[in-house]
């Protein structure tokens, strides 16, 4: 991938960057001192001189300099002259030393849907990675090996490349691709983060590389996945499920599984009036496990499995992507509408999780228990009772309370997710993160 925006200059050797890192330091200490040296202070030189401090700041982290930027950069010098001869030397003052972080600004990620044959192919040859169909999301951008054997989906802001879990395709490969990837990112000037990783490739970020420094995981859940050979309805502690499964097929509640694709226009407006019955809008936010493009057969791979009242009449659907050749099934985010039974969300679950059985696939995903240990109503301590209070503070946006009244029907809790990062950047890696799964996105492809 091109560095957006028509780069203009970066320099490419370690002794050059240092030189040029220096002259700005340099330039910038020596306007400062000059500003006062002798009579009145002068603002326009001091400014000028912070600037160029902010240019060796984004030299040092290795931020190209762009046409995009440049251009920008000389608009707020032409503003900050207009305002000096207005006499109006604050805004001045304040536009010239903004020029310094505009021309240096981190370059952005560019969504790339064109790659997602490519990378649906490499998610059906990932295994045992709940999140690998999530890569499609429209708003992720992809780093290919040179063989195009394995991938990884990334995302920008704020100067972090946030990787999404764990890379793609074959697994051999994981160790060089990190490698890769961080001198990538670091050729754009981006400080790398993972969102979601899982427990073997944590310990490869943990690590670190030759030139690929280490980052620090802080745990933050669990996946919540089926083994499909394993599972059954019988036994005390499947019997809330039980029951619930039994309300539906006493409600006259029956279900259909069918690719996405697959949908006539009559069936996707039906399901579309679910969606927008819910009044939580379509699905255009969400980052580690939520896709886009819902409902119109843009994505490959997607399984539907509908719920229908005794009348014939869609109530309620969730959606799957796919991964291992199809061995893997993860879901994405159930829709139900108001007139749907109780226990509508765990009749589909388990109809799917019988359908993966006969198509003979291992496991079905159904979600990422976020501090499942924490988020126990029966969790001692203040600690954890005020950590609960601030989750909930979420719920408008995630209603964490029936999704783990949902999740726990079910007792699959399984491996632990992390995120991984350099403490240094804590602040604009969870601006970025946060902002990634909770802020809409625009609909790419």
């Amino acid at each position: 991938m091109t560095v957006p925006g028509l780069r203009v200059y970066r320099p490419e050797s370690p002794a050059a960057r240092a030189a040029l890192v220096g002259a700005a330091v340099v330039v910038g200490i020596v306007l400062v001192w000059m500003a006062g040296r002798s009579g009145p202070v002068r603002p326009g030189m001091v400014a000028a001189g912070i600037a160029m401090l902010f240019v060796a700041r984004g030299l040092h982290l290795r931020r190209p300099i762009t046409m995009t930027h440049s251009v920008a950069a000389v608009l707020f010098v032409a503003a900050a002259d207009v305002a000096y001869t207005s006499a109006h030397p604050a805004p001045g003052f304040v536009l010239l030393v903004a020029t310094g972080p505009v021309l240096m600004l981190p370059v952005r990620s560019v969504p790339q849907p064109e790659d997602w044959a490519r990378i649906f192919a490499l998610i059906q040859q990932t295994a045992e990675d709940p999140l690998s169909p999530f890569a499609l999301n429209s708003a992720k951008s992809y780093y290919f090996n040179a063989a195009g054997t394995a991938a990884i989906a990334y995302r920008t802001r704020s100067g972090i490349a946030v990787v999404s879990g764990d890379p793609l395709g074959n697994a051999v490969e994981f160790g060089t691709l990190l490698d890769e990837f961080s001198e990538f990112a670091a050729e754009r000037g981006w400080r790398v983060a993972v969102l979601g990783a899982g427990e073997r490739v944590g310990r490869l970020w943990e690590t670190g590389g030759d030139t690929r420094k280490p980052l620090r995981a802080v745990p933050i859940g669990r996946d919540v996945v089926i083994d499909v050979g394993s599972f059954t309805l019988h036994g005390r502690k499947f019997r809330n499920l039980r029951q619930a499964v039994q309300r539906t097929h006493n409600a006259g509640i029956t279900t259909e599984i069918v690719p996405e694709a697959a949908l006539d226009e009559p069936a996707r407006r039906e399901l579309t009036d679910i969606v927008d019955d819910a009044r939580a809008g379509h699905q255009r936010r969400g980052f580690s496990m939520i896709l886009d493009h819902l409902l119109d057969g843009t994505l490959p791979g997607l399984l539907l499995v509908v719920a229908r009242d005794s009348t014939g009449r869609a109530v309620a659907f969730q959606r799957y992507g796919t991964a291992d050749s199809a061995r893997e099934l993860s879901l994405d985010v159930p829709w139900r509408g108001d007139d749907a039974p109780n226990g509508t969300d765990e009749r589909m679950t388990v109809d799917v999780i019988r359908y993966a059985e006969q198509i003979g696939a291992r496991y079905v995903s159904l979600s990422f228990a976020a501090f499942p240990e924490l988020l126990d109503p029966h969790a001692p301590g203040a600690g954890a009772r005020l950590f609960r209070r601030v989750l909930h503070l979420g719920d408008v946006l995630i209603s964490l309370e029936s999704l783990y009244r949902y999740l726990g029907k079910f007792h699959s809790t399984g491996n632990r997710r992390y995120v991984l990062l350099r403490f240094r950047y804590l602040l604009p890696v969870a601006f970025a993160c946060l902002t990634f799964e909770f802020v809409p996105h625009r609909e790419r492809g």
